[in-house]
């Protein structure tokens, strides 16, 4: 097994402070999971596979969980900032360590740049602003400024911004499940989410495993908790059951909000008003017998794209410190600020990334490309978790395999011109590192 040294460790001039405990992890983790999924890509989902959409969330749900429990065993065997860069480096190969570092920034910024992008949108939509796309690039990137000025403050107070963020996005969520159910017509309840579902479902099976793949990505902001390695108090104890946790509540939301959508509505139509509006969520909830929930729900939309973006960027700044460490990313971003704890100049690198996609404007794209870069970089967490040693493992070795088949399988579901640039991306990737290291030679 070849490792490559170890990146500083906690308690050093630029270390991190621990500050984070398991309830601020978990509100980390949500924060990352409910945004662009739970508003857009359960309607993209829904135009795949249909009615078999909630079967679509189940099967990601159980590929994310076998991830979790991976992620979960080695953060408690490593805990330091970086995620599967840091795993794949320690456990696997430094090769490994490098692409998973350069498929999570790829991957997570698209995200993130989705997110500023919906955040911009359901803001201009709910005001009643004109939404055309100069006007929300600009939305956009002036949020990707406001938070990655926050970010770059230090992790406490992004912390405690985190919490009400989340809080109002499951107040608003919660009352589309409420107000939904009440509004659900049961003369055509069995048809929408009944028996036939699944038949249809289990009838399509390429249809069913690339909407799973698109539903996997909404899942994997609990991935943002192993990112957090050295700011959290006691990681072996809190790290496993933060992403644990995590994960149960994600699934309960995502299989509650998808199934409300389609008894409502239909698959049909939640599909149609994701591809016609900004805002499906919203566009569904107006079908309500209350229409007072449309308003909660963009309410709920806004600080959860944010929710998104703030996390994103606290995560993605650690992974790139993690690379900036190895010098495998320019040597200047290895700097943590002793006045904030934060990596300052790895954050406003990042946001600088960010607002270059954004200024793509187009939100299809960058989340379509995230679905096969994140299950690259979770195939090779998986990978990372089969190497721990005998006395490092928590769970059985099947879960890790489960994991990696899944994740490896899933990502050749999408669309072939998605993961034949993902595929280019890695190879620049490569290139990249190539150079960094004839540089130092």
């Amino acid at each position: 097994m070849s490792a490559a040294p170890d990146a500083p460790a906690s308690g050093g001039p630029d270390s991190l402070a621990r500050v984070v405990g398991l309830w601020g992890a978990v509100w980390m983790g949500l924060g990352s999971i409910l945004g662009t999924g739970v508003f857009v890509s359960l309607g993209i989902a829904a135009g795949v596979v249909g009615s078999g959409i909630v079967f679509a969330v189940a099967l990601a749900a159980l590929v994310a969980t076998a991830n979790g429990l991976s992620s979960a065993q080695l953060a408690a065997a490593h805990p330091v900032s970086g995620g599967t860069y840091e795993y794949g480096h320690r456990f696997v190969h430094p090769v490994a360590g490098f692409a998973a570092g350069w498929m999570f920034l790829a991957a997570k910024s698209a995200s993130a740049a989705t997110a500023a992008l919906g955040c911009a949108g359901y803001l201009l939509h709910s005001l009643g602003l004109a939404d055309d796309v100069p006007t929300r690039v600009g939305v956009a990137l002036a949020i990707v400024l406001v938070l990655t000025a926050l970010v770059a403050g230090g992790v406490r107070r992004s912390n405690h911004a985190n919490i009400a963020i989340v809080t109002l996005t499951l107040t608003a969520l919660g009352a589309f499940v409420v107000f939904g159910w009440l509004s659900v017509d049961e003369a055509l309840l069995a048809e929408r989410i009944g028996p036939a579902t699944w038949a249809r479902a289990l009838g399509s099976p390429a249809a069913l495993l690339h909407a799973t793949a698109l539903m996997f990505v909404a899942y994997t902001g609990y991935g943002r908790i192993a990112t957090l390695g050295e700011e959290v108090r006691e990681p072996t104890r809190i790290i496993p059951r933060a992403i644990i946790a995590t994960l149960v509540l994600s699934m309960l939301l995502y299989v509650s909000v998808s199934a409300t959508a389609v008894a409502v509505v239909g698959p049909e139509a939640f599909a149609a008003s994701t591809r016609e509006a900004a805002a499906p969520l919203e566009v569904v909830a107006r079908a309500f017998r209350h229409p007072q929930a449309a308003w909660l729900v963009a309410v709920g939309a806004v600080t959860a794209m944010a929710g998104v973006l703030l996390n994103l960027l606290l995560g993605l700044s650690r992974v790139l410190l993690a690379m900036a460490r190895r010098r495998e990313m320019p040597s200047a971003l290895d700097h943590v600020s002793e006045a904030t704890s934060s990596p300052t100049r790895a954050v406003w690198a990042i946001g600088a990334f960010i607002a270059a996609l954004v200024l793509l404007g187009d939100i299809k794209t960058t989340w379509s490309f995230s679905a096969f870069t994140v299950l690259v970089y979770y195939g090779l967490t998986n990978l990372s978790a089969l190497r721990l040693p005998v006395e490092a493992r928590r769970f059985p070795r099947w879960v890790a395999w489960a994991g990696l088949v899944s994740c490896f399988g899933l990502a050749f579901f999408v669309e072939w011109q998605v993961w034949l640039a993902g595929l280019g991306l890695l190879g620049l990737g490569f290139i990249v590192r190539a150079g960094m290291k004839a540089r130092r030679a």
